[in-house]
């Protein structure tokens, strides 16, 4: 009966080759990687050496952004992908307006972002708005000419200059001697802008791609300015809205407070409960109207 052959039994050593062909494969492998980040400026073994801007924590839609919830991070680009819409400093994306629900940890691109929140969906807005401790929100009529041609957006500053005839401060029965003498003063400075009427014609989103060669790409002229400031500022503007002629000054950007307002430090007027009203000898007490 014809029996198999024995298998032939390998011979001692004789997978050396292959393990020595192997490490030179890898040896050949690690140096292509080498030169291949090298010639990308580092962005293989030499690490990420691009800056971007990133969620530190997670952003409701229609948030105005501030330095809480932002950081930087490192990062490389592979292939043909770009960083064109992202950002590399943290100052150019406080104060503009989540236009979605941005997860911890995303890296903020131009297209979340808008920089004008009428250009927002407001299906999912939050319950609130976004005001420090100690300070209330106040809509103050504007236009054109009022508000500097419809230039102010939401996050900008303004100063609100009042001007008035000194008669309004008089008292008791003196008259005034002479032609009729006009004041104006600012009366206000650094009021933050946190929504805009809905009169808004020409909003961009921060990338601005929606602009036309037609339309100025501004936030347009508005009916109306929403304010953020103390209750007895509140009071204290509601008066000079009803007795004299208001102006508003937009302030430049390098001017603007980093950060949104911190809670309430006005020691007069710490909370609400402290506003107990005004009256012309307040005003001229506090503004110095007819000290000029």
């Amino acid at each position: 009966m014809a029996v198999a052959p024995a298998a032939t039994r390998p011979r001692p050593g004789g997978g050396r080759l292959f393990i020595i062909v192997g490490l030179l494969l890898a040896v050949l492998a690690f140096g292509g990687v080498f030169l291949i980040g090298g010639a990308t400026g580092g962005a293989g073994l030499g690490g990420p050496s691009n800056t971007v801007v990133i969620a530190k924590q997670s952003i409701p839609l229609r948030h105005q952004i501030t330095a809480a919830d932002l950081e930087t991070a490192k990062m490389s680009v592979a292939g043909n992908a770009t960083l064109a819409n992202t950002y590399d400093n943290v100052n150019n994306v406080l104060s503009l307006i989540s236009e979605i629900n941005i997860t911890k940890g995303t890296v903020i691109t131009s297209d979340m972002l808008a920089k004008d929140i009428n250009l927002v969906p407001s299906g999912a807005a939050p319950a609130y708005l976004p005001l420090a401790k100690g300070y209330v929100a106040m809509t103050v009529p504007t236009g054109e000419q009022q508000g500097v041609a419809g230039h102010i957006s939401v996050g900008d500053y303004i100063t609100v200059i009042a001007s008035a005839s000194l008669t309004i401060f008089k008292t008791g029965s003196g008259q005034q001697q002479g032609p009729t003498k006009v004041v104006a003063k600012t009366v206000f400075t650094n009021l933050r802008i946190i929504g805009l009427g809905p009169a808004s014609t020409g909003v961009q989103p921060a990338s601005g791609t929606n602009s036309t060669t037609t339309q100025q790409t501004t936030s347009g002229v508005t009916s109306s300015l929403t304010v953020e400031l103390t209750q007895c500022d509140a009071e204290f503007l509601t008066w000079f809205l009803s007795n004299t002629t208001v102006r508003y000054t937009l302030e430049s950007f390098k001017d603007y407070s980093p950060t949104p307002p911190a809670d309430n430090q006005d020691p007069a007027c710490p909370d609400i409960t402290r506003a107990g009203g005004v009256s012309q000898n307040q005003v001229d007490a506090k503004f110095h109207f007819t000290a000029l």
